[in-house]
Formats: structure tokens, C-alpha cells, sequence
């Protein structure tokens, strides 16, 4: 339900936000666009102006031509030349007089400038553009206003962004829990469904189970008691199975965890397994590293650790070796089970944790397995803020447990 939660939360959130990032993009970019397009034309319509005419006209006429024009647009500056690239005249186009900064810039535009060009600069971050011809003329605009501008409009763009996000955060837990609360009040009357069941199938369970011990067993009745003895055993496991999956997937106190020495827990399960594992001709090899403290449920770390290895075991090659390791990696506590036997179908190294899933179609009834194990483990895990998943390659099964370090 939590993962549910989350991911709904998220779709709706990136959605609202993606919209209104790219709307502000588009925005800046269409202001952008706008600037540096009005910027282009003014400074080929300067071209026009200075080049005049095909024939060429003296200086001193085009100087008076250009004095009696006046673009409002933006601040603009003409710089005529003669041959030798020298400033003959210099004339502001605006009510502005030219100064010290400008005739420098124009100055530094003409001694490192060959070749005849327009060119604008980065909005952001350039304060002038310019139209240059050598031995012919300079025209610069003065873009420090625009550059004011757009840089006010992008801090103001990222002011709403990070304000709207603030809305979308809000709106996006609103409505994420207005879609949520359907699914989970039916999860929840599922949930106690299954933990009310077993609790009424438990008492009329224990008294069938009291009252076949207290049958008298001859050899006309054998087969029958028996038969009710197993599938009594069946349904007792079933139950408590269920009950432990209703217990993992309810709201834990995680006030209630306290410091264990995670270490000890998984080499005292491995102890408890060795029989086991002897029993099914396979052998289990640790490399655990000392004293790992970790915050938890020390009975549901029990539990988690006792399911993954059982699991190992039943599912292991005769004469094989399975590996526990316990380690730390940077800020992550690993527990690693790793078994050798038949891979995992591909594809269903996801499926193994939800409830009632079994790899073994057939579902055959001799295993005395129900799907439930892994699933009560990874709502522990989960409980627990940690991660686990599986992966089969070449005949070796890992599950892996991952536990942040606080």
C-alpha cells in the first residue's frame, strides 16, 4: 500500500511539475527569442542605413545622414572608419551620449576584428552586440537593459517555480490520497478478512486436532485418521502462515526497534539450520562480519533471516554449499543467501514476493508450501525501510537484503 502510495504520488507530481517546467522554458525562450530576433534586425536595418545606396557616398554626407536617424528600439552606436580602420566619427542614435565605456569597447571590437560580421552575444551575460565591416563602419547596441531584463525574468521564472512546486507538492498529496483511500480500505478490509479467519479457524482447528489424538487407531480406521492428521497439519500451517502475513503487513511502532547486534542474530540462525541443511545434504558457509549494529525488530530479523535460508535450503543441489554473507558496503548493512540450484524463470525474480506466488506451477502438495514465506519477508524488509530482491544466473540464486545505516 505504501509502495502504492508513493508511486502514485510521484506520477502526479512529475507530471503537474514537467508541465510547468516546460511552460516556463517556453516562456524564457519565446522572451529570449523575441530579444535577440529585434536585436538582429535592428542591426541589419543599421546595415542598410550606413552601406546606403550602391554608389558610395562620402563620409561626411553619410555621418549627416546617419545623425538625422534616430531608432528607439535600443541604445545604438555608430563608429565610421576609413581605410586604416581609424574612428572618424562616432555618433549616438539615442538620448544617451556615448562614454569612456563604450569608445573602449568599440576600440577593442576594431583591433581584434578582421573580417566583416554581426555579432550578438549571450543575452545572459554580454552587454554589447555589434555589426562590423572593416574600413567601413562599427554599429554597436548597447544590450545591458535587456540583459537586466531577461535575467530578471529568469530569477522571477525560477521564484514561481520553486513556489508552484510547493503547490504541486501539496495538491499532488491531496489528490494522491483522494485516489488512494478506495484501494486502501479495501486492502484493509482484506487484510482483516484473512486475520479474522484464521483467528475463528484456529479454535475449531485445535479441537479437531485434540480430539483425532484421542481416536482409537486400529487398522480398519488407520488410513482415515492419518489422512486427517496431514491435512490438519496442512491447514494449522496455512493459518499460521496467514496470520504472520496479516501481522508484516501491519503499521509497525518503529519505536519500538531497538539496537541489536545483527551479526549474532544471523550466525544463531544459521546454527538453527545446520540440521536442516545435513538432513537435505547440503552445507552451509558463512562469512559474516563482526559486530554489525543495526536498529530493529530483533524477532522479525529472526524470522526474515529464517525464511531466506529455508528457502536456500529446499531449493539447493544435493552435495552443494550455500553462502550467507553479512557485510557492510559505505552506509549499507548486505545480507546476501546465495544458493546453488535451478534459476528462477526469467521474469519472476519479482513475482517470488507477492502472496500465494509459487515458481512450481504444478503446486504440487507434497511440498507442504503456500508462497507466503517471501512474501512475510519482504513486508518485514520493508517495515524495516530496507530493500530486498532476488537474482538467478547460471544455477545460482542470491537474495539480497539491504538496510540503511543511520
Amino acid at each position: 500500500m505504501k509502495n502504492l502510495k508513493l508511486k502514485t504520488f510521484y506520477t502526479i507530481f512529475s507530471i503537474i511539475s514537467l508541465f510547468i517546467i516546460i511552460s516556463i522554458i517556453i516562456f524564457n525562450i519565446q522572451s529570449y527569442s523575441k530579444e535577440y530576433n529585434g536585436i538582429k534586425r535592428n542591426l541589419t536595418r543599421m546595415n542598410m542605413m550606413v552601406d546606403g545606396p550602391p554608389n558610395r557616398k562620402p563620409i561626411n554626407q553619410k555621418f549627416d545622414d546617419l545623425n538625422d536617424k534616430i531608432i528607439m528600439d535600443y541604445d545604438f552606436y555608430t563608429f565610421l572608419l576609413d581605410i586604416n580602420n581609424n574612428i572618424t566619427h562616432q555618433i549616438s542614435h539615442n538620448e544617451n551620449e556615448l562614454n569612456n565605456k563604450i569608445v573602449n569597447k568599440a576600440n577593442k571590437i576594431i583591433s581584434k576584428n578582421y573580417s566583416s560580421n554581426i555579432e550578438i552575444n549571450s543575452l545572459y551575460f554580454s552587454d554589447i552586440s555589434y555589426n562590423f565591416k572593416s574600413r567601413e563602419y562599427l554599429v554597436i547596441v548597447d544590450t545591458s537593459n535587456i540583459q537586466h531584463r531577461l535575467l530578471s525574468l529568469l530569477f522571477i521564472s525560477i521564484f514561481i517555480l520553486v513556489l508552484s512546486e510547493l503547490v504541486v507538492y501539496y495538491v499532488s498529496k491531496k489528490i494522491t490520497k483522494w485516489i488512494t483511500n478506495p484501494v486502501e480500505e479495501t486492502f484493509n478490509k482484506q487484510k482483516d478478512f484473512i486475520a479474522d479467519a484464521s483467528h475463528e479457524l484456529k479454535t475449531p482447528l485445535a479441537v479437531m486436532m485434540a480430539s483425532i489424538d484421542c481416536i482409537e487407531i486400529n487398522k480398519k480406521n488407520e488410513k482415515y485418521v492419518n489422512n486427517i492428521k496431514l491435512e490438519s497439519d496442512r491447514m494449522n500451517n496455512l493459518i499460521t502462515k496467514l496470520l504472520d502475513l496479516s501481522k508484516s503487513e501491519s503499521e509497525t511502532k518503529k519505536e519500538s526497534y531497538t539496537l541489536n547486534n545483527l551479526s549474532k542474530i544471523v550466525e544463531k540462525r544459521v546454527l538453527v539450520f545446520e540440521s536442516l541443511a545435513f538432513e537435505n545434504n547440503v552445507s552451509i558457509n558463512t562469512q559474516i562480519e563482526k559486530d554489525i549494529i543495526f536498529k530493529c525488530s530483533k524477532s522479525e530479523i529472526d524470522e526474515v533471516v529464517s525464511i531466506l535460508i529455508d528457502n536456500a535450503i529446499k531449493h539447493s543441489y544435493t552435495n552443494s554449499v550455500i553462502k550467507v554473507n553479512l557485510y557492510k558496503e559505505k552506509n549499507n548493512i548486505i545480507l546476501d543467501i546465495i544458493n546453488n540450484g535451478e534459476d528462477i524463470p526469467s521474469g519472476e525474480c519479482d513475482k517470488i514476493f507477492e502472496r500465494f506466488y509459487r515458481t512450481d506451477k504444478s503446486r504440487n502438495r507434497k511440498t507442504n508450501r503456500y508462497g507466503l514465506g517471501l512474501a512475510i519477508a519482504k513486508n518485514i524488509v520493508n517495515n524495516h525501510d530496507g530493500q530486498i530482491k532476488a537474482f538467478s544466473k547460471d544455477n545460482f540464486t542470491t537474495f539480497r537484503i539491504i538496510f540503511k545505516q543511520k
